[in-house]
């Protein structure tokens, strides 16, 4: 808005103009631009004219084109919308205020009325929508009336101010406020002819402060910059975050995240879906931001004071294989402890080999692949890393299923780390679960405890992948069937058709579960020195089921020596190895 002043040579237009934040904003952004632009000038009026101002031979990068202002006979000008020239006196940058004046005011009489004036309609381009607000939402406008007449007012009150005594022959008033009659129509037609007003200029101004606006805009203001700084801080913060954790599920090296229980409790939908319950605790499913699914496995019941998840993390943490369940993370707050690993969509190995109702039976090559697939992960547990990692947990509900019936080795609470060089280790108590421990966790006198304790429960979860049942069924028809591994060493050895349970018929496969049980019954062999190593293990499995020798029956009481697990290369086809006969 604008107003007119009486000074010593002229009557003066101020025109102020206030910014609202996202103008402030925007200056800000274009103060900050790289192409620097030097205040420019006119005359000695106007010696700093920078942003958002510019003069119309400035760069064009510089200030802004609405407020473009240009030098005529070294004065500084604006133009209004209608195209009427204003003489720029002044620019204050403090307070958001320019000062300009009639072009067209004489300027050594005092008397001279103004030519050109400031309406709402006609002001200067681009500067409405900063500058203008009704008399109801700022109460710093009033209107003052020039007033040219043949006689003095009827009703003089304090509102007109007489300018007679500096102007011959004319009466001149400013009528200051109170002036709503001279605005429109008829109003103004019958002042006039009671004061005989040769001329009426009615003009809008302020005549307050505006700096305290300008402070309750910026105060108003203020909380939704620092919203919107907030948003932006965390989209940025999302986003980063998305980037580091699907960077981690590309390496192969890295550590595990470290999660707040709040993160826990947004990825598992604050616990909703349990997937099933362990000895330690449940496990429940979630959903990282990335959308990659994961098992989150909360540690309830930790013993050794926490000893099971420093295991956890110390074992798999830091190492990564195909068959090897993937750590994402974990948790530590308070009493709260959990493992955040890879989504396994077919769960564990122990409902499909044992009898569950719904589930679709493995097929004897899924079978034998699981099983090649357990052993290399066990296999790169106790060679493949900087560290021996014993587990002394192998049992089917520890081998999980991804999509494709890949296994994974999960489940590392009781395992141990141990020197590459050193195969003996000693332990203070037993460990493990029963049906899958090795003896010389109970019996100091068989052999040290060593990676062979890993063999043996592999040994034994091999007998169940081949049997699909439990390696002690106390209910079994026969009692020499109750012990599945004494009971299928005599049926071999005997050359007896083996009752095992399963649809698929073919020689080959009946040679594959041979091989299966032959393998397994070495594993689970008595003394730890007459097992072969999980990297043997792996060479068999992968061999020839007619070159492998069938062990000493397993009992604790057989301490005999071993015999060789292969025969030698003269072994043909036409070995008098036992078949393996499965039912029709």
């Amino acid at each position: 808005m604008a107003y007119y002043l009486v000074d010593n040579y002229s009557i003066m237009t101020p025109f102020f103009l206030l910014l609202f934040l996202n103008n402030i904003t925007s200056s800000y952004a274009k103060s900050s631009n790289p192409h620097y632009c030097p205040p420019s000038s006119c005359d000695n009026y106007i010696i700093n004219i920078t942003s958002p101002f510019r003069l119309n031979t400035d760069p064009k990068h510089c200030g802004y084109p609405e407020y473009e202002l240009s030098c005529d006979n070294n004065l500084t000008v604006i133009h209004s919308k209608n195209d009427v020239k204003f003489l720029v006196r002044s620019i204050n940058y403090g307070n958001y205020t320019i000062r300009i004046a009639d072009s067209k005011l004489d300027k050594n009489n005092y008397c001279s009325f103004p030519n050109n004036f400031l309406l709402r309609e006609n002001s200067f381009n681009g500067l409405s929508s900063y500058s203008y607000h009704s008399g109801e939402d700022v109460k710093l406008r009033k209107q003052i009336v020039f007033l040219k007449c043949e006689n003095p007012p009827i009703e003089v009150n304090n509102n007109y101010i007489d300018t007679a005594s500096y102007c011959n022959g004319s009466n001149y008033y400013v009528v200051d406020g109170g002036v709503q009659c001279f605005r429109y129509g008829d109003r103004v037609r019958n002042r006039a002819k009671q004061l005989h007003i040769k001329s009426v200029i009615i003009l809008n101004a302020f005549t307050g402060v505006l700096v305290p606006y300008v402070g309750l805009k910026f105060i108003l203001g203020t909380p939704f910059v620092v919203i919107f700084l907030i948003y932006k801080w965390r989209r940025r913060h999302l986003s980063m975050y998305n980037s580091i954790e699907e960077f981690l599920h590309t390496q192969n090296n890295l550590t595990p995240i470290r999660y707040s229980f709040r993160d826990i409790k947004k990825m598992t939908q604050n616990f909703k879906n349990k997937l099933g319950e362990g000895g330690y605790g449940s496990v429940f499913k979630g959903k990282l931001r990335s959308g990659r699914f994961v098992a989150v496995k909360i540690l309830s019941k930790s013993k050794g004071n926490g000893q099971d998840f420093i295991n956890e993390i110390s074992t798999i943490g830091t190492i990564h294989h195909v068959n090897v369940v993937r750590l994402i993370g974990f948790c530590v707050h308070s009493s709260n402890h959990a493992l955040v690993y890879d989504f396994m969509s077919n769960g564990s190995l122990e409902k499909y080999i044992f009898s569950h109702e719904g589930i679709a039976s493995l097929s004897c090559k899924q079978i034998f692949e699981i099983s090649l697939g357990v052993a290399r992960g066990i296999e790169y547990l106790h060679q493949g890393c900087h560290m021996q990692i014993l587990h002394f947990d192998i049992k089917p509900h520890n081998i999980l299923l991804d999509e494709n019936f890949n296994p994974k080795v999960s489940d590392f609470g009781l395992a141990r780390l141990c020197p590459l060089d050193n195969q003996n280790l000693s332990l203070t108590a037993a460990r493990g679960t029963l049906g899958y421990i090795a003896p010389e966790l109970f019996y100091k006198n068989i052999g040290r405890v060593s990676n062979k304790a890993d063999v043996y429960s592999f040994g034994m979860l091999l007998m169940e992948m081949v049997g699909k049942r439990k390696n002690i069924k106390a209910d079994a028809e026969n009692t020499s069937q109750i012990y599945f591994p004494s009971w299928v060493h005599d049926q071999l050895s005997e050359g007896k058709n083996i009752d095992i349970e399963t649809t698929l018929t073919d020689e080959e496969n009946s040679k594959v579960m041979k091989k299966m049980i032959i393998v397994a019954l070495w594993c689970i062999q008595l003394k730890p020195s007459d097992r072969p190593t999980m990297n043997k293990v792996i060479e068999l499995l992968e061999g020839e089921v007619d070159c492998l020798q069938i062990p000493p029956k397993p009992s604790l009481y057989q301490l005999d020596k071993p015999r060789e697990l292969v025969q030698e290369a003269s072994c043909s086809m036409n070995s008098t190895i036992p078949s393996l006969t499965l039912p029709r």
